[in-house]
């Protein structure tokens, strides 16, 4: 702990500053909820559920969606005082970025709720939106000179350098991926503010072993977001994120990995993420081909529901499971890291 705290202290001087977002962020995500979620339901944005979901999800209808909007104003208003402290480029992206993702997820929650369009954007839609932010934020990089064709592998002690062309598309496959990736992980009371926080932690200590400053403050924001929502996300849920929130998180998570040149790492720390996603890519292609199901509902975690367990057990095995591969992913960095 002393070595993390001596290397945090390092970066910034002051402990108390290292800490600084992520207490900004989780104590505006905690004011700010209270009044949020009355302010929902005066509003009737309520959530809608689907017929095609659990039955027993229905006991949920109406409750507040978009509660997203509080931690994205808690990681906002820690990003801002963040640059007047040290103005950088790549952390205004990481933080324009993200926020752009939320407002794609906002228009879908506000077409679903308001619009009383229960489908919200379009695939094709939002595969658009999203691909046009993940082009513009390799775009920016590039031009600014903070994007480079090198990756981290790991359990490798040298980064790897790869084709230009091939680095790019791997950018935009990572970011549009990793946002839709959350955005189905988020199912259930608690599941994806969890994960995302178990994820958020491991770029925290990740960002004090290789001493990037700016990935630490945004990954502490996120965090401190996180946790601070999850007080009102946790079963039974009294707020959920929405779209508005799931979309924001996927891109803050794809975008510290990117700067930190770990792209890859998503593969082991975000592997909950990643098996949602999968489970709905099988499901989706058995149909088709032959007309059977793999799994009684999907994304994953509706399958463990049908089969009986209860939503905070999947959400405690969910996340336990995560964290113990944030720390095979903390391993999996450290030969980068003492070769540095």
């Amino acid at each position: 702990m002393n070595f993390f705290i001596e290397k945090a202290e390092a970066m910034t001087g002051n402990i108390w500053i290292a800490i600084m977002p992520f207490l900004l962020s989780f104590a505006v995500t905690v004011m700010i909820m209270p009044i949020l979620i009355p302010y929902l339901k005066k509003l009737k944005f309520g959530q809608e559920i689907l017929e095609i979901g659990p039955v027993w999800h229905k006991s949920k209808e109406g409750t507040p969606t978009m509660g997203g909007l509080a931690f994205i104003l808690g990681v906002f208003v820690s990003g801002i005082i963040a640059l007047f402290v040290r103005f950088d480029l790549r952390f205004l992206m990481m933080l324009l970025i993200s926020l752009g993702f939320g407002l794609i997820g906002f228009t879908d929650d506000y077409i679903k709720v308001v619009k009383k369009r229960n489908l919200g954007l379009t695939a094709r839609q939002k595969f658009i939106l999203q691909t046009i932010l993940a082009v513009i934020y390799v775009v920016v990089l590039g031009r600014t000179g903070n994007l480079n064709n090198h990756i981290i592998i790991p359990f490798m002690t040298k980064p790897v350098a790869i084709n230009q062309i091939f680095y790019v598309i791997l950018i935009m496959f990572v970011v549009t991926g990793t946002v839709n990736a959350v955005n189905l992980t988020d199912g259930i009371d608690g599941l994806a503010t969890s994960i995302t926080s178990a994820v958020s932690l491991f770029f925290v200590i990740v960002s004090i072993l290789v001493s990037d400053m700016q990935s630490m403050w945004f990954s502490l924001a996120i965090l401190g977001g996180c946790l601070g929502f999850l007080i009102f996300n946790k079963y039974p849920a009294r707020v959920f994120m929405g779209d508005t929130g799931s979309l924001f998180l996927g891109g803050s998570i794809s975008v510290l990995a990117v700067g930190l040149k770990m792209p890859l790492i998503l593969i082991i720390v975000g592997f909950v993420y990643l098996f949602e996603t999968i489970s709905v890519i099988i499901q989706v292609t058995s149909f088709k081909l032959t007309g059977k199901r793999v799994f009684k509902m999907t994304p994953i975690h509706h399958h463990f529901e049908m089969c009986g367990w209860k939503e905070k057990k999947i959400v405690g095995i969910f996340t336990a499971v995560t964290v113990l591969l944030c720390i095979v992913g903390i391993l999996a960095v450290m030969p980068y890291v003492r070769g540095m």
